[in-house]
């Protein structure tokens, strides 16, 4: 399978006093407000590590969902967080924080897929930095 997403962004002023916005090919973000204190402080709009975020926990989860279908389960729910760790101009961790309600696995095996689903989701493969994972199994 083979497939292109678009997002675009756009930017007018200062790094720290302009503003800007952020849409994607869906519509989902549309002309989504961008600017230094959404990013660095508390503002309104999004910002690139949230972006980020919610890119890695739903490939994760998506990935998780295929892996445990794959040996014969279905999830009656999984929950991801991912937490970004920006510091010094980087992204120097993240983690992911799973909650899990699958009928009939084991903790162990929910464990190991979910171990696996981490290391081939096409994000984490995409991500220079380290990433953990906390999974509990409900």
């Amino acid at each position: 399978m083979k497939f292109t997403r678009k997002a675009s962004a756009n930017w007018k002023g200062t790094g720290k006093e302009g503003k800007g916005t952020v849409s994607t090919e869906s519509t989902t973000l549309s002309q989504t407000q961008v600017s230094y204190k959404s990013r660095f402080e508390e503002g309104t709009g999004t910002n690139p590590e949230e972006l980020v975020a919610a890119a890695h926990s739903s490939c994760f989860t998506m990935q998780l969902s295929f892996l445990l279908n794959e040996e014969g389960y279905t999830a009656d729910n999984l929950d991801t967080d991912a937490k970004i760790t920006f510091e010094d101009g980087a992204i120097t961790k993240i983690h992911l924080e799973l909650e899990g309600q699958v009928p009939e696995i084991a903790e162990d095996e929910f464990k190991k897929i979910a171990e696996k689903a981490k290391e081939v989701c096409p994000i984490s493969k995409l991500l220079d930095t380290e990433i953990t994972l906390s999974v509990t199994l409900l």
